[in-house]
């Protein structure tokens, strides 16, 4: 039975919450655009849009009142860079030989739920052939979860990061076969242009490709290039006829600054990233997402004996310990940067502790929250989130008291709305209708 049909059978108890005409009293509003602190406000929502903000706390006739008069109403979160089909964690590596997708199709469920209800109404999801299913699942109504952008499967070269076949043994790698453009592997220009036609048919919604090696997969090199500027090329051109933007995975110098060069949309993670990458991606103004909770979170685990795999192990110590201060410096020296947190890594529903990391790397608290409203809006390349605007869907969360003064506020969400359907609200009950 398909990924899909198995999530609707599963799922579909978990219908979603009823849309209704609200009325927002919000203490405050934070205005996404200009990073600015907006006071009383009441927000008006009807058929799942914004229809009005007025100043101060206004009675409305004909919806129901919620009173978040202590709290702060900001637009909806945006985690830039997710994996809802997994979860680390010391049994990962095994479980990839022991479990179905179906295992994992079922796990999404409750991580998506988790992620929706700590304040992110939408995510990224860079790379999990189950995202495409739950996306559709939740669009239907049968799953609670964020609004999904899903890569599919990650575009590798072989051997690379995303090489579904490294660390088997012969027999399995055998049995498999040298997967290629269908499995997301090329090498060549001709196979790239394949791998994203076939995301295409696939129902992808964003390209991602794996310029560099990465941390957790089972190679040596964490950070050589392992794309040439003529694959990314064809890759990025390819994505553009389709309507796709592309997401590069990349800690290494010199993969960053092919993907760069090729006109790729964001640089994930970005470890190694020296002042000529900066200079080069404010001049073609690409994206930066940091992704500094998993850098810490894998360093962290690195110290456990047997967390990781040993060829794993030094890559965690070495590279996510320097993700935080990169961040630092690309901020100080003008990189845009949006919110990403690689969640899937480190467990999903912590995603809000990425703005303390940002804050911590010298980020001003108006800034993470715009990286992860106005800002991620831009990258996705959408027009109708990110802000609390008439017109835009009615994507809105509130934490108590103001989070530019106290930023662990966002590990307190107290309201969450989505399309215009409550999933959270403080005890108080909503106030009666006025007639």
């Amino acid at each position: 039975m398909p990924t899909r049909s198995l999530l609707a059978l599963c799922c579909g108890l978990f219908a979603v919450a009823a849309q209704a005409d609200t009325a927002l009293h919000c203490g405050h509003v934070f205005d996404s655009r200009s990073g600015k602190l907006l006071d009383a406000r009441t927000v008006v929502i009807r058929d799942g849009k914004v229809s009005e903000v007025l100043a101060g706390h206004v009675a409305v006739a004909d919806v129901a009142l919620i009173d978040l008069s202590t709290h702060t109403c900001t637009p909806g979160w945006t985690d830039l860079h997710v994996h809802l089909g997994s979860q680390s964690s010391a049994q990962s590596y095994a479980e990839g030989f022991r479990l179905d997708p179906v295992d994992f199709a079922f796990r999404s469920v409750g991580y998506a739920e988790k992620t929706l209800l700590a304040g992110f109404t939408s995510v990224r999801d860079l790379g999990g052939e189950i995202a495409p299913h739950l996306r559709d699942a939740i669009n239907q109504g049968l799953v609670k979860g964020p609004r999904i952008f899903a890569a599919g499967k990650s575009i590798a070269t072989t051997g690379g990061h995303a090489d579904p076949t490294n660390g088997l043994n012969d027999r399995l790698a055998h049995l498999m076969g040298p997967p290629g453009p269908t499995e997301g592997v090329v090498n060549s220009p001709d196979e790239a242009r394949r791998a994203v036609r076939q995301r295409y048919k696939d129902g992808s919604d964003v390209i991602k490709i794996t310029a560099t090696g990465g941390v957790l997969s089972y190679a040596k090199s964490g950070d050589a290039p392992q794309f040439t500027l003529d694959e990314v090329q064809a890759v990025v051109q390819a994505a553009k006829d389709y309507g796709f933007s592309v997401a590069a995975h990349a800690h290494g110098t010199e993969g960053m600054k092919r993907a760069v060069l090729a006109g790729v949309t964001s640089i994930e993670h970005g470890t190694q990233m020296d002042d000529e990458v900066m200079r080069l991606m404010k001049e073609r103004g690409t994206w930066y997402i940091p992704t500094i909770y998993a850098g810490r979170f894998v360093a962290d685990k690195a110290r456990i004996d047997g967390y990781f795999p040993a060829v794993v192990r030094p890559k965690a110590e070495r590279i996510g310990a320097q993700i935080q201060q990169t961040a630092a410096r690309a901020y100080r020296a003008g990189v845009k940067i949006a919110f990403g947190t690689d969640q899937g890594v480190g467990p999903h529903g912590d995603n809000a502790r990425e703005f303390l990391y940002m804050v911590e790397a010298g980020i001003p608290p108006a800034y993470a929250l715009q990286s992860a409203t106005f800002f991620a809006a831009q990258v996705l390349g959408v027009e109708d989130q990110g802000t609390i605007e008439p017109g835009q869907r009615a994507d809105i969360v509130a934490v108590p008291g103001n989070p530019l003064e106290r930023i662990e506020a966002v590990l307190e969400v107290a309201f969450v709305m989505k399309d215009g359907s409550v999933f959270k609200q403080p005890s108080t009950p909503a106030a009666p209708t006025l007639p």
